[in-house]
């Protein structure tokens, strides 16, 4: 009998299911797919990833399955004033658990890195430097207590606060006295010309007139770090991103963007500024919300799936809502086309009922796997029957000849007290 055992229950031939091929289906966008699409979620490290930033991240890693492109994770951690230690770690850990991971990131690697702006310093001074040479950007001297009073005075006039360009108009011998004694000024972009305008993905033509309402922006401080305007418009071309998905808070700086492009001699990629994620009542999601990051979600015990379901349920870009989608479906249904501009209401109240759901649909799963893998394990084994080898595993998990499906059985005990009672059974 214990040869038998050893003969139907060898070491690392239960338990193995299948891998399923997430079956993508090309779509296409016009004439915008013509390359190769690469997509980009790049997150602050001031902060623990959250639903809000999940959202994002899952719609780019959407995007880019369906179209057979890239999906990379660059960490934007110029602001060294704000992180928090362990975000950066979690950011990629928390993609991971949900499924969704980076095909190039700071863990992984990529042709394209350093994935880290505080790795690309260099990259960001060169790229600020080719503009001071073409005029299209200036040194600017002001003192933070000067660019305070300014403010100050806006906020007291009722007033939107803006820089009143006092450095963009220096003489050659201004700048040099000047640099003798502050050696490392920052740098402003020049906006002088009309703002382009530009179709957006989600709203549709846009154009948003900088110059009338902003002064020059800073796009090199002084200590060398870029602003978000020069960092992201450096690192996306220089990666070659094809599609920028981002939140739509960032609509309104897209034209100040497009004329960076034009004075570095860019081509820019296509923008699609997603609505904002809400909660049900249409306040903000918070970083001070506890509830709202994804580590909270895992060790409360819901599956990555069910997060998944319920912020593309309580969204746009599908053609319906339809509860239960697994992610080779959410690739495969995703229709960017579809997104509007509403913001979605989130109602974390139901995050119980989807987790429920796709539950009871991984148990179905699981127990359809295994009783194919048992099949199969039957059928390569000459000369014993599969009823057979299902007494004998019912035998040893439950200790009876009749009973529950195998299967089921082992679904319920788990994988560790399966293992540990064939173990018994092997040994006896």
């Amino acid at each position: 009998m214990a040869a038998l055992w050893k003969r139907v229950l060898l070491p690392g031939t239960l338990l193995a299911p299948s891998a399923r091929p997430p079956g993508w289906r090309e779509a296409t966008l016009g004439a915008d797919l013509g390359g190769a699409v690469r997509v980009r979620f790049a997150p602050s490290p001031t902060g623990f990833l959250h639903l809000g930033g999940l959202r994002t991240a899952l719609y780019n890693y959407l995007f880019a399955k369906k179209h057979q492109g890239s999906f990379i994770l660059r960490l934007e951690d110029t602001d060294q004033t704000r992180l928090v230690p362990g975000a950066a770690e979690n950011i990629e850990d928390m993609l991971e658990w949900a499924g969704i991971p980076p095909d190039e990131s700071p863990r992984r690697g990529g042709p394209a890195g350093p994935y880290q702006q505080s790795q690309r310093l260099a990259l960001y001074t060169q790229a600020a430097e080719t503009l001071l040479k073409t005029g299209a950007a200036y040194r600017c001297f002001c003192s933070p207590q000067r660019l305070e009073l300014l403010k100050r005075e806006a906020l007291r006039s009722h007033q939107t606060p803006r820089y009143d360009n006092r450095c963009r108009n220096l003489s050659q011998k201004q700048v040099a006295q000047r640099l003798a004694a502050n050696p490392k000024p920052a740098i402003r972009f020049r906006l002088e010309a009309a703002a382009p305008a530009f179709e957006d993905l989600v709203h549709g033509w846009s154009r948003h007139e900088v110059v009338s309402v902003e002064g020059d922006p800073i796009i090199l401080k002084s200590d060398g770090f870029p602003t978000y305007h020069l960092a992201c418009v450096v690192d996306d071309h220089l990666m070659g991103i094809s599609h920028v998905l981002r939140g739509s808070e960032w609509l309104s700086s897209t034209s100040k963007h497009l004329l960076l492009y034009q004075a570095l001699g860019w081509q820019p990629p296509r923008f699609a500024h997603l609505p904002l994620l809400l909660n049900r009542d249409g306040s903000k999601l918070s970083k001070r919300q506890g509830d709202i990051f994804l580590e909270h979600f895992a060790a409360a015990g819901f599956l990555p799936d069910a997060l998944l379901d319920i912020v593309t349920n309580c969204g746009s870009g599908f053609a319906e809502n339809q509860m239960g989608r697994t992610l080779p479906e959410l690739i495969t249904q995703f229709d960017l086309t579809r997104i509007t501009c509403h913001s979605a209401l989130l109602d974390l109240q139901k995050l119980p009922e989807f987790n429920r759901l796709l539950e009871r649909a991984d148990l179905r799963l699981t127990q359809d796997v295994l009783n194919g893998e048992l099949k199969r394990l039957s059928e390569g084994l000459q000369g014993t029957k599969h009823s057979i080898v299902m007494k004998l595993l019912r035998v040893a998990l439950s200790g009876q000849l009749q009973g529950p499906p195998v299967a089921e059985m082992m679904v319920s005990l788990g994988l560790k007290e399966v293992q540990e009672r064939i173990q018994k059974a092997l040994s006896s």
